[in-house]
């Protein structure tokens, strides 16, 4: 795979071309310290995938982003500050067609843990390519369709799951979902300091409350959970009640927060309706628990390759039989819809 540096930072350069040069199935084509620099060399060398700083002297990244999503699109991963400019800025480029999201090295010390995650992403666009015409149609802005009027369905749960391509196609789907439909608990891959901005642009778009999980809510209908960057997130009983807690523990096919994580703690739940699905994304994360969560008795769906910027997690589950039915994301807000209504039927018919 042949891959071009853009960061201002000389240091930041050194570090990460040195690093992934050491991955025989990757070569660095070029760096660039401007986007301007970066254009000339993408006309020279025809990367395969480019490394992108936001914050960039003469043209900040995000601009050139979108220039490159028109003009040369190709995968894009964000090599981003944690800060609160940063993220917000990380995650409108996860809006605008960037394929991933990896915080900026904060030192020597952490250099190779940054590689090694942006070498895992490369790797994995080696076996499973993004679909360049997908990521490009959700980078463009569309006007949501109508929300369903109504979705109540008491003590149920919506889970979701995502990773490349997955904030595009989680802010599609929310935007058409209604203002009390049941408690929605979301896990997209995204490190740490960026899940809130992301929860925040979701809170401004969506009818439903979203906020970042922070261990400890008792969950409601209306609210939309999406699980803290670093942590694994769960769900438990309490009663009559349900409760989100965080766990540390170790990544979960390379991942914290993991699908399977959140997945495997709500199969274990009894006597709670409830809607698992499953969006694009790279690997498999998350076919194992939608599995469970369809042996114990849940609705789960998987998207359809059409729609998907990368048909790898929703592809596995398919393998695995996990998906009681397979539906494009504009299908998703009545799929989900009838599940709730099958499982409030099939309570109805055991009650009586």
């Amino acid at each position: 795979m042949r891959v071009l540096v853009v960061d201002d930072s000389a240091v930041v350069r050194k570090m990460l071309t040195d690093s992934l040069s050491k991955d025989p199935g990757i070569e660095i084509v070029g760096s660039a310290a401007d986007v301007f620099i970066a254009r000339d060399l993408i006309l020279q060398h025809n990367p395969d995938v480019m490394t992108l700083d936001i914050e960039m002297p003469r043209m900040d990244g995000l601009t050139f982003l979108r220039k490159v999503m028109e003009y040369r699109p190709m995968p894009v991963i964000i090599v981003s500050s944690i800060t609160k400019q940063g993220s917000a800025a990380s995650v409108e480029a996860l809006q605008s067609g960037a394929i991933d999201v990896i915080a900026k090295p904060g030192g020597p010390s952490s250099v190779g843990q940054v590689a090694e995650a942006i070498a895992h992403r490369i790797r994995a666009l080696r076996a499973r390519p993004v679909k360049l015409s997908a990521l490009v149609g959700k980078a463009v802005p569309q006007t949501p369709a109508p929300a369903r009027p109504s979705m109540r369905a008491p003590n149920s749960l919506i889970l979701i799951g995502a990773s490349t391509g997955g904030t595009q196609a989680i802010e599609s789907l929310l935007t058409r979902m209604p203002a009390d439909a049941p408690p929605m608990l979301i896990v997209q891959h995204m490190p740490a300091g960026f899940t809130r901005a992301f929860a925040d642009r979701l809170n401004a778009v969506c009818p439903m409350h979203v906020s970042e999980a922070q261990g400890g809510e008792v969950v409601q209908p209306g609210h939309v959970y999406v699980a803290q960057g670093g942590y694994h997130m769960v769900v438990e009983r309490f009663g009559l009640q349900m409760k989100l807690a965080l766990r540390e523990g170790p990544p979960v096919h390379y991942q914290r927060p993991a699908v399977d994580v959140l997945f495997h703690s709500a199969a274990r739940l009894k006597g709670v309706p409830m809607v698992g699905v499953i969006l694009t994304g790279m690997g498999a994360d998350g076919a194992d628990g939608l599995l469970a969560l369809r042996q114990a008795g849940a609705y789960t769906l998987a998207e359809d390759e059409h729609s998907c910027v990368v048909f790898g997690m929703p592809k596995e589950a398919i393998a695995r039989g996990a998906a009681v039915k397979v539906a494009t994301l504009l299908q998703m807000p009545n799929e989900i819809a009838e599940g709730l209504d099958r499982l409030a039927t099939h309570s109805r018919a055991v009650a009586s």
